[in-house]
């Protein structure tokens, strides 16, 4: 069993930064390939980066790519979200979620966080 907690989100500016922590309780996290997901208003759960057990494979949806980084640091129980240069459209509750198998479909992650939420104003 693993248990998520999010932190981090926030209002910030078209332009600006946010990063996302998820702590994870439980003995077994360095064994879960971890994702982060979203939701905006009326959407459905989408991708968005995911990072294997060791942190040498790396996964994200087109739309962060190249402005979001994802890492983990098993020593913490801990897996982060670096947001930069953020845009209106990522407005959304971000979810974290620990997997055994998968990688980009929700149906994939046994076990989520409760979301935190980023709003990005223009």
């Amino acid at each position: 069993q693993v248990q998520l907690v999010e932190s981090g989100g926030g209002l910030v500016q078209a332009g600006g930064s946010l990063r996302l922590s998820c702590a994870a309780s439980g003995r077994t996290f360095g064994s879960y390939r971890m994702g982060w997901f979203r939701q905006a208003p009326g959407k459905e759960r989408e991708f968005v980066a995911t990072i294997n057990w060791s942190g040498s494979s790396l996964e994200y949806a087109s739309s962060v790519k190249g402005r979001f980084t994802i890492s983990r640091d098993n020593a913490k129980n801990t897996v982060y979200l670096q947001m930069n240069s953020l845009k209106p459209e990522d407005t959304a509750v971000y979810f974290c979620a620990a997997s055994g198998a998968g990688f980009y479909r929700p149906e994939d992650y046994d076990y989520w966080g409760q979301g935190t939420q980023v709003t990005v104003s223009s």
